[in-house]
């Protein structure tokens, strides 16, 4: 069964056209992703889709059923905030079963529920602290618990990990995939993070401007982007862009090679003089200068490069990527 279905949703504020007919599909048990950059709409689609917000046009079906006249509760669906949104004066117990009471369950129902989430998320030593006891990666668990205590058909997360430090961030990204994993729900979760998009999507929707640009599996869209943008944004690194003219005389495309098909190649065909040197120890990133154009080469292992040094780039052009004027991607 289709867990959601987006069929040209727009939505304006005022004169300001912010979703421009959105057409997605979310089968049942996918982990979707929604990216892009800041302001692209990713979180006002998800605000859309649980009602937060009011679609301007367009049809919004959750499980099958029409839902653009239901509210937010009668949805059948749960949302994580980044804000965590947790209550203050409740424990981890009362802010995890505060909706089930709300419903009316009954206490064993609420019971059995809050100690299933709390043993998926080894959230059982913290069960009678408050959110001011407890760390930001911590609470963020209490507000996923909260979510799954719910059963809904839909989990919606918005940008649930950006308050988190780095360790904490791959850790807590790992606890929602197993979770996924576990429940074999159906997951929305919007970032501005392409590593997040790219480590915990069965699917991931590329958006700018209000508009998809790009759907599909993360490496097919890392293999295989349709246009320069999604080139771009999918990628650490990023991909590197120069004038095809640069290595085809007379060429007026413009070319893309991520920085791991780059090496060092005495005969290559990119002169480049080396800005900066970034050692990793597994990798070096080598930002160097070539006719006019930064560009960062991935080098495996390490290396004995200085800023300042002369070097020469090679790549494989069966790997190089080409794009018009528009950004429009072209054949091989």
């Amino acid at each position: 069964m289709t867990a959601l279905t987006l069929s040209n949703v727009n939505k304006s504020f005022g004169k300001v056209h912010v979703l421009k007919d959105i057409d997605i599909t979310v089968e049942d048990g996918e982990f979707v992703v929604f990216v892009g950059p800041s302001g692209c709409g990713k979180s006002t689609l998800l605000r859309v889709i649980a009602g937060l917000e009011d679609a301007s046009s367009g049809d919004i079906r959750i499980g099958g059923e029409p839902v653009n006249m239901t509210p937010p509760s009668k949805r059948g669906i749960a949302m994580v905030f980044q804000s965590y949104a947790l209550y203050p004066h409740l424990d981890v117990r009362g802010n995890m079963s505060l909706a089930l009471r709300q419903e009316g369950r009954s206490k064993a129902v609420i019971a059995e529920r809050v100690a299933e989430a709390s043993r998926m998320l080894n959230l059982d030593p913290y069960l009678d602290r408050y959110p001011s006891e407890l760390s930001g990666g911590q609470r963020q668990r209490v507000a996923i618990g909260r979510a799954i205590v719910r059963e809904p058909r839909l989990f919606l997360f918005d940008e649930p990990l950006s308050n988190l430090d780095a360790a904490l961030r791959m850790n807590t990204r790992l606890e929602i995939a197993n979770l996924h994993r576990a429940l074999g729900a159906s997951m929305i979760y919007v970032t501005h993070d392409q590593t997040e998009a790219m480590t915990l999507a069965d699917k991931i929707v590329v958006l700018r401007d209000g508009q998809v640009e790009q759907i599909g599996a993360p490496m097919e869209l890392y293999n295989n982007p349709a246009n320069r943008f999604v080139a771009g944004f999918l990628g650490a690194p990023a991909m590197n862009f120069f004038p095809a003219g640069l290595v085809q005389p007379g060429d007026g495309r413009e070319m893309g090679v991520r920085p791991e098909d780059l090496y060092l190649s005495a005969d290559g065909p990119l002169e480049a003089d080396v800005c900066h040197v970034e050692r990793l120890g597994g990798d070096t990133n080598v930002i160097v200068q070539v006719a006019g154009h930064q560009i960062t080469a991935r080098l495996f292992g390490q290396h004995d490069i200085a800023a300042g040094a002369a070097v020469r780039l090679g790549f494989d052009p069966a790997r190089a990527y080409h794009f018009d004027a528009s950004g429009a991607r072209l054949a091989p």
